[in-house]
């Protein structure tokens, strides 16, 4: 089943790999997506649907050097020269929209302010063009500014459908901007954003209508990662974290998304059972973040009815032919970690293709 084809949105996927929004910081200090990125997405077609590296849909949201954006002209044109390259070879690709909240300092972002839902830094170090320093205490967004932060992500996913994206993704996971809303660790506000698993599910729920209302709800995925305590989102209190992401999955349900992706280590567990049955629609699975996807395993995960889709990260990364080596059992690529997050073609377009 994992090489069957769906449906995905007004999508029809020729298999049920989905390439993870990997971070790989190739586009430059301008966040340009060059030569370099549209060859890495084109050799990577032929899996069933492509999400992008996170984007940022405002200078204030760029979370690390080397990442590309979705303001700038230019930085729409690298994109359009992307999707091209990917639709030439019969891919499908959605533009990961990811706003970094807290996760950046202001050497990153050019001087923009660091904003979040409460003023409380993360405890931890960042990767900036002036070299490693201290999670800044971020400012806490007023409730007047936040219609603003909505715009960005309404803005950045129109964009990303005129460069030909065929959809986007929002990520509200691994402790971006949208994630920090929903758990305790990052919000304590005392409005109605803040406070009760309602009142903080209330700001993810409203970009996603928005962007729905932007672009269409076949347009529109969505990523969360519950319990994955990663960037100091933490998410320790069980009953809360299924109050939350119940309220959250809830309220998007209706909506008829193109899918809801999740992160979480254990797909069989009773939470996230929960979401699925919540929502009631496509739903991907990502088990990869500590331990690497197996075709084993992501086999089972959709034999098992766990997922109807499986999204995976460093298989992708150095086995451009993925779906290929799993469908017929070839040996694969090893992925070189110390590469990931450099400059240039090695160990990101150089991975070779099986040869027979």
């Amino acid at each position: 089943m994992l090489f069957s084809p769906m449906t995905l949105g007004e999508l029809e996927l020729p298999n049920r790999l989905v390439m993870a929004p990997l971070t790989r910081v190739r586009s430059g200090n301008e966040g340009i997506p060059g030569p370099l990125v549209v060859e890495h997405y084109r050799q990577r077609a032929s899996l069933g649907l492509i999400v992008s590296e996170g984007t940022y849909p405002s200078h204030a949201g760029r979370g690390f050097p080397g990442q590309p954006g979705l303001v700038t002209d230019e930085q729409l044109a690298g994109w359009a020269n992307v999707t091209a390259a990917v639709h030439a070879e019969g891919g499908r690709i959605f533009a990961q929209v990811m706003h970094a909240g807290r996760v950046t300092h202001q050497d990153t972002t050019g001087g923009y302010e660091v904003v979040a839902p409460s003023a409380i830094a993360i405890d931890g170090e960042t990767r900036t063009y002036e070299g490693k320093q201290a999670f800044p205490v971020p400012h806490a967004l007023t409730t007047e500014e936040l219609p603003g932060i909505v715009e960005e992500f309404v803005t950045a996913s129109r964009k990303a459908v005129e460069a030909g994206f065929d959809g986007v993704e929002l990520h509200s996971a691994n402790g971006y901007l949208l994630h920090e809303f929903l758990t305790p660790a990052a919000n304590q506000r005392d409005d109605v954003y803040g406070g009760s698993p309602e009142n903080r599910a209330r700001f993810v729920i409203e970009v996603t209508r928005a962007v729905v209302d932007a672009i269409g709800a076949d347009r529109v995925g969505i990523r969360i990662s519950p319990e994955h305590n990663v960037q100091g989102a933490l998410e320790l209190d069980a009953a809360d974290v299924q109050a939350t992401y119940a309220n959250l999955v809830g309220a998007l349900a209706p909506l008829k998304l193109a899918y809801l992706s999740i992160l979480h280590k254990d797909p069989a567990s009773e939470l996230v059972r929960d979401l699925r049955a919540r929502f009631n629609g496509t739903f991907l699975v990502n088990t990869g973040f500590g331990i690497v996807t197996t075709r084993d395993e992501a086999t089972a995960l959709v034999a098992d009815g766990h997922a109807d889709a499986v999204v995976v990260g460093r298989p992708a990364i150095a086995n451009p032919d993925l779906v290929r080596r799993w469908r017929e059992g070839l040996p694969v690529n090893e992925a070189n970690p110390a590469t990931f997050y450099t400059d240039g073609a090695e160990g990101y377009t150089d991975y070779p293709a099986y040869q027979n």
